[in-house]
């Protein structure tokens, strides 16, 4: 899928199809190896957002726990390769992200449906070059 996703310039049929994908690249909290991972982002307010729903599995996905022990990460669309800070969005502001997410993608509320644990809101903020 991300061979694909690079050849077609951020595009992707089957269940991706018509909606915003990235190529989310983390580094391994425990290994220090970089790993990249397909992914649906929600732009909202301007910002890419993302969600660690993992499909309404039990645990958080692994490419959450690596943003969270290690934050800089990279993030390719079809135009772009950009550096980010991952943003682990807690209280109000949360929510507010949450309620607008479920309203433009209900998919995302069909897996908080299936699991206990709270979808970690994630933003990534572009780096500045300095």
């Amino acid at each position: 899928m991300i061979e694909d996703f690079r050849a077609n310039r951020g595009t992707a049929g089957g269940p991706f199809e018509g909606r915003p994908l990235l190529l989310l690249t983390t580094t391994g909290a425990k290994t220090g190896k970089c790993h990249t991972t397909p992914m649906m982002y929600i732009p909202i307010d301007g910002r890419m957002v993302v969600i660690a729903s993992n499909i309404g599995a039990p645990a958080h996905p692994d490419w959450y726990h690596n943003l969270v022990a290690k934050p800089h990460v990279i993030v390719e669309t079809g135009a772009e390769t950009f550096e980010a800070t991952a943003v682990v969005i807690d209280g109000p502001e949360r929510q507010r992200l949450w309620s607008r997410i479920v309203e433009l993608d209900p998919l995302f509320a069909d897996h908080q449906a299936k699991t206990t644990r709270l979808t970690p809101v994630i933003a990534l903020e572009r780096r500045r070059k300095e």
